[in-house]
């Protein structure tokens, strides 16, 4: 999660009350949540008392006195610096309290009451699967309801999970952030007042060899065979023309195993595309298109000459990243938030290129907090597979409510047959061959690229385990 307190505003008491300071949470350069220094107070000590005091950071002091305006500065920057911190540990950033609290902010800040609406959450295939929710429902409730509603198996809904995206003109998706626990699915979407804004259901896997769990069952078998046939018609997988022809022959033949066994072979099969941006690799000002999977991130650069050229960080050799965001202070009336025009964000990861030498490679693009997700989930799903474990696990019911089974289960639809390939794709030169491999571990975040510190770096675990044979 990409956590900054950009601005603070001076707003009005109810009734009469004296003015007071508010803290604008941003979320991944969005904003979140408002909220006033004695409700983060009430959090810290919440988590002191839950967790103890030699656990939890320090908290910013009091002050008996009215603020100065730089003072109100500088406590907006501790204020950062500790939501950081205890965002960044394992247990206090993972715990229930720290989560219902920004949840309980972001439906007050949004002023959406607590009332039963129906959500749509899209699937690959364009199906619109309806759900009847809470508002305050959060992002495990939505995902919960949307596998009841479509009969998925509790042991497969740990495979999947729901995304923010925006929907282009052609159709495709541009994803915005994969939904956490900190945050209301409902609140979230609607807040941005924009319908191209929606959320889908989609694989949360990288490593192909999990197909074979989710295909074990007929509904998990339907929403991975349309979300490959969904990346091939908007290119995200390379398809030649003979492969293009076994393909549409295996789905008129409604063969959806054979299909998604064929399309594993492909070039970019399970991979996420990423919106065109710039990159200063291998040289500033750089246009490039970036992809996740397999455990890497794929460039296709295009050179100042024209020429593309293409290449892949391996996950294993980025010893560790960061997100930098630049949010400058709104000059709107009181209780309005930056435009996300006006966010500049960028993923830059630490890479070893060669034996002995690491060297730093910058992403500018308003989809670097995805990026990270995306590199974070890699290397724990490496992790976990270096550990022996496994990512099939049962999905937890809580123990205040029951599953949520719908009366009626809604059925996963075929998508329609794959239209013909684009003829004018051509294949790209390689990069060098030290451009092949890449890893990482954590990343914090900052509110600014200048100011980062030494707690805004997390170690690549994965980086740990390379030896010279992989170089």
């Amino acid at each position: 999660m990409h956590f900054s307190i950009p601005e603070t505003e001076t707003r009005a008491g109810d009734g009469g009350a004296a003015a007071y300071v508010a803290y604008n949470i941003h979320v991944n350069g969005v904003l979140h949540c408002r909220v006033r220094y004695s409700q983060l107070l009430g959090l810290h000590e919440q988590l002191r008392k839950e967790y103890g005091a030699n656990v939890v950071p320090a908290f910013p002091p009091k002050k008996i006195f009215t603020l100065t305006p730089a003072e109100v500065e500088q406590r907006r920057e501790q204020l950062e610096k500790y939501m950081q911190a205890v965002r960044q540990d394992p247990t206090l950033g993972g715990s229930e309290t720290f989560n219902s609290f920004l949840r309980k902010a972001q439906q007050e800040t949004q002023q959406i009451p607590t009332e039963e609406v129906v959500l749509e959450v899209l699937l690959s295939n364009g199906q619109r699967v309806k759900v009847t929710i809470l508002t305050s429902d959060q992002t495990e409730d939505v995902l919960e309801a949307v596998a009841s509603k479509l009969d998925l198996p509790d042991d497969l809904v740990g495979y999947f999970s729901l995304f923010l995206v925006r929907q282009t003109k052609d159709g495709a998706f541009s994803f915005v952030r994969k939904l956490q626990e900190f945050e209301l699915p409902y609140v979230s979407v609607t807040s941005l007042h924009n319908p191209e804004f929606q959320i889908i259901l989609r694989k949360s896997y990288w490593d192909s060899a999990y197909d074979d769990d989710v295909m074990e069952h007929r509904v998990g078998l339907n929403l991975l065979y349309a979300q490959t046939v969904s990346d091939i018609e908007h290119g995200w997988i390379l398809v030649n023309k003979e492969q293009h022809r076994q393909l549409k022959s295996l789905q008129e033949k409604v063969s959806k195993k054979e299909f998604i066994r064929l399309a594993q072979t492909l070039k970019y099969y399970g991979y996420l595309k990423f919106d065109p941006c710039v990159t200063d690799f291998p040289e500033k000002g750089c246009h490039v298109v970036v992809s996740a999977g397999n455990n890497e991130l794929n460039f296709q650069v295009r050179l100042p000459n024209e020429q593309i050229k293409e290449g892949s960080f391996k996950v294993t050799r980025m010893r560790c990243w960061r997100v930098t965001s630049s949010v400058p202070m709104s000059n709107g009336p009181s209780g309005s938030s930056p435009g996300k025009s006006e966010v500049k964000l960028e993923l830059a990861f630490e890479y070893l290129m060669s034996k002995d030498r690491l060297q730093w490679v910058t992403i500018t693009s308003p989809q670097a907090i995805m990026l990270s997700i995306c590199l974070q989930s890699m290397v724990d799903e490496l992790m976990v597979k270096k550990s022996g474990g496994s990512i099939r696990k049962m999905f937890r019911r809580r123990v205040n409510g029951a599953l949520r089974r719908s009366d009626s289960q809604q059925a996963v639809k075929s998508p329609p047959l794959l239209d013909s390939p684009d003829a004018s794709w051509e294949p790209m030169a390689k990069l060098s061959s030290k451009l092949t491999s890449v890893s990482l571990r954590g990343i914090s975040h900052s509110s600014s690229a200048n100011d980062v510190g030494a707690n805004d770096f997390h170690g690549n675990y994965a980086f740990e385990g390379i030896g010279d044979e992989d170089l």
